[in-house]
């Protein structure tokens, strides 16, 4: 395996190059830190790219049913988006990929696609280009930095977006700390769960959000995990929110008297995010409460137990060029 910046693979940028990413899910906000923490999950998309005569587009798994398989695909745009800046041109490209990150659930599918594309595409360029402006094109295409921030470096990223530079801070967690995902089954699309914020808020709110943030990260900093019950909270998005997801005010409420950290909804939702102590005894107690607690108002759900993932998008050098994707993922995808 190699960095971000690096993997150009064999003969970079000429007809049959192939280059192999690994990139992971990622959940957004934690939380107080609207638009601007991001942590990566051990949960994954890879994404095969070779320059190609025309352009093939395989997509496996059932999540990515309806994802286009023509030029309109979006790791296509991307691709040629970063082939534009580094002053190259390769318009056919044979694509793969298969993800286990589920569409419109708020764990990063849009953004793991879009990182993925960079990093693969620049790996074919030779690495022309550098992770700044990776960072900077993910962020100005999601129009936020924190889950494509999270994907690309990995970790928890801590950063900003003005619509010009993008910035960030990773910070590696402890590795006693543990996340339970519940995924009601059913989409949330990002763009309706913006539309339901209001466009101003009160100055109590925004002050109520920066100082929860702050010490949300200093909490991951210095390992007071015992803080991030309280430093979780959120003013600015997770109250208007809500009732788009039934059950999520109770869980926000009541999953720290059941052996929860602390607990977000991820990203725009659906998904409802717990961070856990890894050596914690009410693990099964916490996902009984998440799983019962959305049942009760009529939501059906699946549960994960992921980890931090600290390593983020990478090329890989392992895989075998002569077999197929799912040939070569066999054996890494969660069972």
């Amino acid at each position: 395996m190699s960095s971000v910046s690096g993997g150009n693979g064999p003969e970079a940028g000429k007809a049959g190059s192939k280059v192999y990413v690994k990139v992971p899910a990622s959940t957004a906000n934690l939380g107080p830190g609207f638009d601007s923490l991001g942590l990566a999950l051990s949960l994954y998309a890879w994404i095969e790219m070779e320059i190609a005569d025309r352009t093939e587009i395989r997509l496996y798994g059932d999540q990515m049913n309806g994802v286009p398989v023509d030029k309109t695909n979006l790791i296509y745009r991307v691709a040629q988006k970063v082939f534009e800046r580094a002053g190259v041109s390769h318009p056919e490209l044979s694509i793969g990929m298969y993800s286990e990150i589920p569409l419109a659930r708020g764990l990063g599918s849009s953004a793991s696609a879009i990182v993925g594309a960079l990093v693969a595409a620049n790996a074919l360029t030779g690495g022309k280009l550098s992770q700044r402006e990776l960072f900077e094109m993910a962020s100005a295409l999601e129009n936020h930095p924190d889950n494509v921030g999270a994907s690309l470096f990995g970790g928890l990223t801590v950063a900003f977006w003005d619509g010009e530079r993008a910035e960030h801070i990773r910070v590696v967690p402890d590795e006693r700390l543990e996340a339970l995902v519940a995924i009601p089954r059913f989409e949330l699309e990002t763009k309706r769960a913006r539309g339901i914020l209001p466009a101003q808020v009160p100055l109590k709110d925004a002050v109520f959000n920066v100082g929860h943030a702050s010490v949300l990260v200093a909490a991951f900093c210095t390992g007071r995990y015992d803080m991030i019950r309280h430093a979780m909270k959120d003013a600015l998005h997770q109250p208007y929110r809500a009732s788009l997801i039934p059950g999520m005010s109770d869980i926000l409420e009541r999953a720290t008297d059941h052996g929860a950290l602390g607990v977000a909804l991820s990203g725009a939702g659906p998904t409802l995010l717990a961070l856990v102590d890894a050596k914690s005894g009410r693990k099964a107690e916490l996902e009984r409460f998440l799983l019962d607690t959305l049942s009760r108002h009529g939501i059906e759900a699946d549960t994960m137990w992921l980890a931090p993932s600290a390593e983020g998008a990478t090329v890989l050098t392992h895989f075998d060029p002569s077999v197929t994707l799912m040939e070569n993922v066999k054996g890494e995808v969660r069972a």
